[in-house]
């Protein structure tokens, strides 16, 4: 196992290259890279672009460990909008070899593409759900959305690629068990979770536990830390999650990826202070490692 981090909490938007040397200068050995928009992927990771971003991080002695963009219309009940998701994907995969990673991630998609509400405000709520639409086929609808998911991991088996779909609360992926349950509708070993125990605490998952049950279709992790009662993005420690547990896990199932340090809601980070993230951020990505880092020693697990 190895710490990266996720460049967008080091800045949100590109370019890229200063958060990459921020990443490199806290010490860790990974990053990520993101498209958050189709846009994005067409107009930043140009062939110069992905020319001087591969260089740039050999020069800084850093893995790319995962490209992430999440293509809209996954689960969407128009065929137009799910054949423009599988395009995207398939630039996704593109960029990613490109780049010179084997590892792409997304976020599942709400069904029916539904507006959902935001988890961040659940504890000023005074009540708590969302009007859903009468007569919508569920059914049908989980079928597409599998449908979709085995042509996206086509592409993906084709180039060598695999998928760490990310969980994340209300979602057609919210949890192990529906994370299983699409691994076993589409049947490709490409699929896989990006763990993320920020996303799966609120949705009522015990992180440890979850691990055992992925095994080894846990194929990149997200640390992050919170109460339970939101998807805050807490440094690891801060919070309620037992990280010792999770690592002792990770070990036990014989995960040998990259754990990305992705802290959204700590000082300074990026999206809260005008896409840059401060020197106190780097700071609290240096106290994550080191906690992390501690709780490895203690337990005898190996870190590259």
């Amino acid at each position: 196992m190895k710490f990266g981090g996720s460049v967008w909490t080091f800045n949100w938007q590109p370019p890229y290259d200063d958060g990459l040397r921020t990443i490199a200068a806290c010490g860790l050995k990974a990053a990520e890279l993101i498209a958050w928009r189709r846009e994005v992927l067409d107009s930043y990771y140009t062939l110069d672009t992905i020319r001087h971003l591969r260089t740039l991080l050999d020069d800084l002695g850093l893995e790319l460990s995962e490209f992430v963009s999440t293509p809209r219309g996954l689960a969407s009940e128009d065929q137009k909008d799910r054949d423009g998701a599988v395009e995207h994907f398939r630039a996704m995969v593109d960029t990613a070899r490109a780049l010179g990673t084997d590892m792409v991630n997304s976020v599942s998609p709400n069904a029916f593409n539904l507006d959902m509400p935001r988890i961040m405000d659940k504890p000023t709520a005074q009540e708590w759900g969302v009007d859903l639409p009468r007569g919508l086929d569920w059914n049908a609808n989980w079928n597409a959305y599998v449908e979709t998911t085995a042509r996206c991991c086509e592409i993906a088996e084709e180039n060598g690629v695999r998928w760490a779909l990310e969980p994340h609360p209300y979602r057609w992926v919210r949890n192990t068990g529906s994370m299983l349950r699409l691994i076993d509708s589409v049947g490709s070993p490409a699929l896989g979770m990006n763990f993320d125990p920020s996303h799966l605490f609120p949705s009522g998952e015990i992180s440890e536990q979850a691990v055992y049950e992925l095994g080894d279709r846990l194929f990149h992790a997200h640390f992050s830390d919170n109460d339970g009662t939101t998807n805050a993005h807490w440094r690891p420690g801060k919070g309620k999650i037992d990280w010792r547990a999770v690592m002792v896990a990770m070990h036990d199932v014989g995960f040998d990826g990259v754990i990305s340090i992705e802290l959204e809601d700590v000082p300074g980070t990026a999206g809260a202070n005008d896409g840059v993230a401060t020197d106190a951020f780097a700071r609290e990505v240096e106290l994550s490692v080191e906690y992390l880092s501690d709780i490895c020693q203690d337990e005898g697990i190996p870190l590259e």
